[in-house]
């Protein structure tokens, strides 16, 4: 049976320093792009929210948008510069996420690289409120948008006497499985932090034939502690695919929101590769379909599922709302 990895891969992670200037954290991006691209990167992620800070208060500054596809460049600053930035390096680029502005809203502005809210002056008493997505957009090497996930389950919880969080004040969620084709390597999928809890979305995929799941996210330094490897190993382990996570560098201002960091690249084992500190920086990772067919082999999962026993979820058709 042919690896579903067709060829070696290096990927590379970006942990991003990022602050309140979208313009300067889009031209970090960029460097550091550069800087994996020269390493010998093929596949390069950004992390969530990787424009912007991170936090419901500022999603509808920070937000543009991405619909008709594609947008100006005033409409959406952050797309124009992921395009440019795989079309320089000849890289696949899988861009963390953004804050996006429904199509549906009119931008107040036409200019999204302000981050001043959208003005509501315009806007009928009986209008809609706005609606808002954190969104990851992938690229080829030549430019073009190849994919785009809306994250699926939004994050809210709240842990008494640590953090309470809610994205769900001001975002609305995602409804699709994100998936696709990377030759000559093959199919990766691509989903948002949160949803790496809910191990259906990486069963479906690595089913579906993924090889790789990467999952830009920003725990924090409560969540992080407990449950950023696990979560990572657990859908390693369970779907026999590589694994990586790409978050945010932390930043420790009493009023930022302190991303846990640890971007990390996890293997079919459940082995991790590479972790990195909370700090600004790039890991690398090289990723093997003979690793892949090893695992299978020594413990073939793929063969022994009893879907007389329960249902297989990758097959299940799904009626959206």
């Amino acid at each position: 049976m042919a690896s579903i990895l067709k060829k070696p891969l290096k990927l590379a992670l970006i942990q991003l320093a990022t602050g309140p200037d979208k313009a300067a954290n889009l031209t970090r991006a960029r460097s550091k792009v550069v800087e994996a691209a020269k390493a010998g990167a093929s596949l390069i992620v950004l992390p969530e929210c990787f424009n912007s800070p991170y936090g419901t208060q500022h999603f509808a500054n920070y937000a543009e948008t991405l619909e008709p596809s594609p947008p100006t460049a005033a409409q959406s600053p952050s797309f124009h510069a992921l395009s440019a930035m795989a079309a320089e390096t000849s890289t696949w680029i899988i861009g963390g996420s953004i804050p996006e502005r429904a199509a549906s809203v009119s931008a107040s502005s036409s200019d999204a690289t302000s981050s001043a809210p959208p003005s509501t002056t315009n806007q009928k008493n009986d209008a809609e409120p706005p609606k808002y997505h954190n969104t990851s957009l992938t690229f080829s090497p030549t430019g073009t948008l190849v994919a785009t996930h809306r994250k699926v389950h939004l994050f809210d919880i709240d842990i008494p006497g640590k953090i309470r969080f809610r994205e769900s004040e001001v975002l609305t969620a995602g409804n699709q499985l994100t998936i696709f084709d990377m030759p000559p390597w093959g199919r990766v999928a691509v989903a948002i932090c949160y949803d790496i809890r809910f191990p259906e979305l990486a069963t479906i995929a690595a089913r579906r034939g993924c090889f790789l799941l990467v999952y830009p996210g920003a725990f924090n330094t409560t969540t992080g502690p407990l449950h950023w490897s696990l979560q990572a190993r657990a859908r390693a382990v369970d779907n026999q695919t590589y694994v990586a996570l790409c978050s945010p560098a932390r930043d420790d201002a009493p009023d930022a929101y302190h991303a846990w960091g640890h971007s990390m690249v996890v293997d079919p084992n459940a082995e991790v590769l590479v972790e990195a500190d909370e700090s600004e920086r790039i890991v690398y990772a090289e990723c093997s379909g003979e690793r892949i067919d090893e695992v299978r082999k020594g413990i073939p999962l793929y063969e022994q599922r009893r879907f007389d026993v329960y249902p297989d979820v990758s097959a299940v058709q799904v009626e959206r709302k």
